[in-house]
C-alpha cells in the first residue's frame, strides 16, 4: 500500500472530503510529534494522562492510532501535556 501524506491524496484515496483528509493528516502529524517527544522524555501513558486530564485508556487509544471519535481538542491537550506547542500555517490554495 502506498503511503499518503497529503490531505488531498488521502481524501482521494479514501473517498472523503478534502477537509476530512486534512483533519486526519493534522491529527496524525500531531500524534506523531507527541509519540516522539514521549519517547525522548520517557513519558508513560499514565503520566501523559495525568498531565492532559484525559483518561489513560483514551491516551493509549489515541497514541496507538485510533482516530475514531478523536477531537482536535484532545490531541492538542496531549501536545501540551508532552511539553510541545502546535503551530498553524495557512496559505492560498494553488
Amino acid at each position: 500500500m502506498k503511503k499518503t501524506t497529503s490531505a488531498r491524496g488521502l481524501a482521494k484515496t479514501l473517498g472523503i472530503s478534502k477537509s476530512r483528509g486534512l483533519e486526519a493528516v493534522v491529527k496524525a502529524r500531531l500524534i506523531s510529534a507527541v509519540l516522539q517527544e514521549c519517547k525522548r522524555r520517557k513519558l508513560t501513558h499514565v503520566q501523559l494522562a495525568k498531565r492532559s486530564g484525559l483518561p489513560r485508556t483514551a491516551v493509549t487509544g489515541i497514541l496507538s492510532g485510533s482516530l475514531q471519535k478523536v477531537t482536535i481538542d484532545r490531541v492538542l491537550r496531549l501536545v501540551e501535556a508532552a511539553g510541545l506547542e502546535a503551530e498553524v500555517r495557512v496559505r492560498r490554495a494553488a
